[in-house]
Order: C-alpha cells, then sequence, then structure tokens
C-alpha cells in the first residue's frame, strides 16, 4: 500500500485538477451563453430573409430565373468546409467532424471526384495534414470567435470559385447544437444553393410580389446575402455546439475528479488506521514486555 505522503500527494493533485476543470466548465458556460444569444439575436433575421427568398422562387416559373450560385452541373471537383475546434477538452465534438470528413473523402474518391479540404479550426486542420487532400489553411482563425465579416468573405471566395467553374459543390461538415449534452454531426450542401421549397414548411407561395428592377436582378442580389448569412449561421452553430461540449466535458471532469477524491480519501483513511493499529500494537506489545 502508499504510504500517507503519497496519498496525500494523489489527493492535492486531483484536488487541482478539479478546480482546472471547474473553472473550464465556468468560463465554457459563460460563452455558452453568449454564443445562445448571438444566435437568437441573427436567426430570426436570417431565416426570414430566407423564406422571402424561397418564397418569391416558389412563386413563379423557375425556368424564367436564372440563378449561378443554384446551378447543378457535373462534379468534378467538391470543396469541403469542416469546422472543428482550436482547443481540445470538448468530448466528441471534433472527434465527430473527422469523422464525417473521413466519410466525405472516401465517398468522392470511390467516385474518381478531385477534393480540396477547407479547414475552420487548428483540430481538424492537424487531422487534415495527415489525409492525402488538397487543403487550404487560410480560415484557421475563423474558428475562435464567430465573426460576419470573416464569414462573409470566407463565403465570398466559395461562391467565386463555384462560378468560375474550379469547383462543382462545396459541402459542410460540423457539429449542430442541440442542448449542452447533445451536439450532432452534420453534413449539408452549401453550393449549388437549393431553391426547392421544403415540403415540411408552410409557405403561402401565392404572395403576390412587386420587384425592382427585375426578377433575375432581385434574385442575384438576394441570394449572395443569404449565403453569406448561411456559412455565417452554420459558424455560430458549431462554436455554440462547442462551448456546449466543453461545457458538458469539464462538468462530467470536475464530477468524476469529486469521487476519485472521496475513494483516495476512504483509502487515506484506512492507511491511517492501518499506521495507528501498528502502532497501538508495538506500544501494547513493549508494555508487555516491560511487565515481564
Amino acid at each position: 500500500m502508499a504510504s500517507l505522503k503519497e496519498i496525500r500527494a494523489r489527493i492535492n493533485s486531483v484536488s487541482s485538477t478539479r478546480k482546472i476543470t471547474s473553472a473550464m466548465k465556468m468560463v465554457s458556460a459563460a460563452k455558452l451563453r453568449k454564443t445562445e444569444d448571438m444566435t437568437l439575436q441573427f436567426l430570426p433575421y436570417k431565416d426570414k430573409l430566407t423564406k422571402v427568398l424561397v418564397q418569391y422562387i416558389g412563386s413563379i416559373d423557375e425556368e424564367e430565373l436564372n440563378i449561378p450560385l443554384a446551378e447543378s452541373r457535373e462534379i468534378k471537383k467538391v470543396a469541403i468546409v469542416a469546422i472543428s475546434s482550436n482547443s481540445g477538452l470538448c468530448g466528441t465534438f471534433n472527434t465527430n467532424t473527422t469523422r464525417l470528413l473521413n466519410e466525405a473523402i472516401s465517398e468522392y474518391k470511390d467516385k474518381g471526384i478531385a477534393i480540396v479540404v477547407y479547414p475552420i479550426g487548428k483540430k481538424i486542420a492537424d487531422y487534415a495534414k495527415r489525409l492525402n487532400v488538397e487543403i487550404c489553411t487560410d480560415f484557421l482563425h475563423a474558428a475562435d470567435k464567430p465573426n460576419y465579416e470573416l464569414s462573409s468573405n470566407i463565403a465570398s471566395l466559395l461562391a467565386d470559385l463555384f462560378l468560375s467553374g474550379k469547383i462543382d459543390r462545396v459541402e459542410l461538415l460540423y457539429n449542430h447544437y442541440k442542448n449542452a449534452g447533445v451536439q450532432i454531426p452534420n453534413r449539408e450542401i452549401f453550393l449549388p444553393l437549393s431553391t426547392k421549397t421544403d415540403k415540411n414548411t408552410n409557405t403561402n407561395t401565392n404572395t403576390l410580389y412587386f420587384v425592382e428592377p427585375d426578377r433575375n436582378t432581385f434574385v442575384n442580389d438576394l441570394v449572395p446575402i443569404v449565403v453569406r448569412m448561411r456559412l455565417y449561421a452554420t459558424i455560430l452553430d458549431s462554436s455554440t455546439a462547442e462551448h456546449g461540449a466543453r461545457t458538458t466535458a469539464m462538468q462530467i471532469a470536475s464530477e468524476n475528479a469529486e469521487k476519485m477524491i472521496g475513494t483516495i480519501k476512504q483509502l487515506y483513511n484506512r492507511a491511517r488506521q492501518e499506521v495507528i493499529t501498528t502502532e497501538l500494537i508495538d506500544i501494547v506489545g513493549g508494555s508487555e514486555a516491560l511487565r515481564k
């Protein structure tokens, strides 16, 4: 059995770890509340603008429109935007993204389609470097704090590559935030933009719209805005999921540290009792020897 000094050192070590995990939990919880508030403030605007676009396109004959960002064509090269965190200690958050990336790469390689990965977050960038794929590493800092201007620049770059024909599809891989304990791995097509009305959504396509100067100008001015907002919403969603995952992970770590401290203290008390018992036996034995 370990000595009392060694056991006390273990108790102090685990107690220090518990203090760190508790502090990290509080920091992540504060960041989670902030990103949740940002999401609640931003999503109504994004959803309303998207709804207007979908309703308008649904109210007219799509053949009358020319929407370059919604053009479907033969897929020869795909850009995969994979979003992770810049640091660890957030449970399976980053593992989910790496699994989605492996699935996407395997799927496209089997079809003979070229791939370029745009990692947002250091963890997924480090992982992607070990894969045999083309990588663009210009957006690692975008995972630090959700920023509309930076997200808009990334979305514009991807849109330009799509419009120029250098890439034929853009996919997003990220974790969707459901609650602090649940993050859902999500994989969705970013470009070409889908203009189809969701059958589960009640949209009034009978609304009469008057637009200026013409339909194509109105739609193609609105589409890039929707694209930029959608990427920002995705990065914001992933950031919220990250803070939720880290809050939960640090909560579990703190609880486990508390249980471990209790177990080690029991071990310490047992060892201390054995030392006391041994000392009492020695005293009694010495006393008996003196009597004789």
